[in-house]
């Protein structure tokens, strides 16, 4: 067990750390496949079990609210138990969840797959999402929003490949007796181990006091940045954090409303097929992966209370201009908007852990940035709950079913204006947190 243990991940003198992210990627890549899972809905209810689509949905939103609840709960044991043996945990929890899972679709027992993927898969996804992130933040304490954004980049693009891969693999295994999904999730998960393991085995932490070359700390040229530590006990009784998780909760409300449902969205608003609303969907996913790392690349110059005052403000002007883009039937513009509101629904993920990092340094960041992420599991709830409520409830009453979202629009650049003024409150942390010094061994 020596091997998992976070003594054996110190890295040697010569390490080259580039070789970070690419073992970050091939986890979040893997647990990034529950952007995609919405591909075995369909297949799901047609297993002759009698499933419906509301039971089936509840695997994803299990799911989404373990994540969070999981990053929370097991934070600080990820700080001091470090990234390989975290990450091969999030592998046997996740690849572990899809077994169960096809358990479930053969023996046709529902709990199973809420179990499986649902809980013991959110578990994975959790533990997956937070170590290799705060990883990344102590390989590149010059560039934290750019090392953030080529992890969390990677969870925003699993569904490029785990959608595309769900399909392709349930039309191979389908058969008179059998709709594929289980073959499938089998499958799934040896080829996600092996690729979440490999990122296990190839991940690093910074020696003691480990700096690039040439990089010196300049906690007086950017003031919003400090060089001290917060313990995660101490971090999140903080007002920062509490203005940081609202921050959070109301940029992914807004934009997880239309994520969510970008197909039907497009469908209903501009009376397009199916197949171009799906297409449209997929174009969001490009956009939202890009964002990731794009936005958060920039935040490194522009620094993170600046970035989030664009997400909101341009974010609250967008939101108000998709009703117009619906009204003179501008699909173009429409699709453009969209995008860009993606952009920073992804960008605003990317970008929050740097912006921790900022506010209390790297001791235990990992857990902090787990803490925090409880407002994600409180959007996923939120925001398609408005936008699926709120639309049904104007057209019974009467409401034409293109002008339906247009309320719910408005609601979202409300939400927005709500995240700027929490995000305007943010203040560097009162030096009575900070730590003294860090413990040699960098965790407790």
């Amino acid at each position: 067990m020596y091997f998992l243990s976070r003594e054996a991940t110190v890295a040697k003198a010569g390490f080259n750390r580039w070789l970070v992210p690419p073992a970050a990627i091939a986890v979040h890549m893997c647990i990034g496949e529950v952007y995609g899972l919405s591909v075995f809905n369909v297949p799901l209810t047609q297993t002759g079990a009698g499933w419906t689509i509301p039971q089936v949905g509840w695997i994803y939103s299990i799911a989404l609210f373990m994540l969070g609840i999981s990053a929370a709960l097991f934070g600080t044991w990820v700080e001091r138990s470090g990234p390989r043996k975290t990450m091969v945990a999030s592998c046997v929890c996740f690849c572990g969840g899809l077994l169960i899972s096809a358990i479930g679709v053969k023996l046709k027992i529902l709990w199973l797959l809420y179990i499986g993927y649902g809980f013991i898969g959110g578990i994975g996804l959790g533990l997956g999402y937070i170590s290799p992130v705060s990883t990344l933040m102590k390989w590149f304490p010059d560039r934290p929003g750019m090392a953030t954004g080529m992890a969390i980049m990677g969870f925003g693009g699993g569904a490029l490949i785990g959608a595309p891969l769900g399909v392709k693999l349930m039309d191979h295994f389908k058969s008179a007796t059998s709709v594929g999904v289980a073959e499938t999730f089998v499958v799934m998960a040896c080829i996600y181990a092996v690729s979440m393991l490999f990122g296990a085995m190839l991940i690093r932490v910074p020696p003691e006091g480990w700096k690039p070359e040439g990089w010196e700390p300049q906690e007086h040229v950017k003031p919003m940045v400090t060089n001290a530590n917060v313990a995660v006990d101490v971090a999140w009784k903080t007002p920062q954090f509490w203005c940081l998780w609202v921050v959070l909760c109301m940029n992914v409300t807004a934009g997880i409303g239309i994520l969510g449902q970008a197909s039907k969205m497009c469908s209903d608003m501009f009376g397009v097929s199916a197949a171009v609303g799906g297409g449209f969907a997929g174009l969001l996913s490009i956009f939202n992966m890009g964002g990731r790392f794009v936005w958060s690349s920039v935040s490194d110059y522009t620094g993170r209370k600046t970035v989030y005052g664009i997400y909101f403000l341009l974010g609250a002007i967008l939101y108000c201009a998709v009703p117009w883009t619906q009204s003179i039937q501008n699909k173009s513009l429409f699709v453009v908007v969209t995008a860009i509101i993606i952009t920073m629904y992804g960008g605003g993920f990317a970008t929050i852990p740097a912006y921790l990092r900022d506010m209390f340094g790297t001791y235990q960041i990992g857990a902090i940035h787990g803490r925090l992420i409880t407002a994600w599991s409180v959007a996923a709830l939120l925001g398609p709950s408005l936008v699926n409520y709120i639309s049904t409830a104007n057209i019974e009453a009467g409401v034409p079913k293109a002008e339906a979202y247009n309320s719910t629009m408005f609601l979202m650049a409300g939400l927005l204006m709500i995240g700027l003024i929490a995000n305007l409150f943010v203040r560097p942390v009162d030096p009575k947190y900070h730590r003294p010094q860090i413990p040699k061994s960098g965790y407790v």
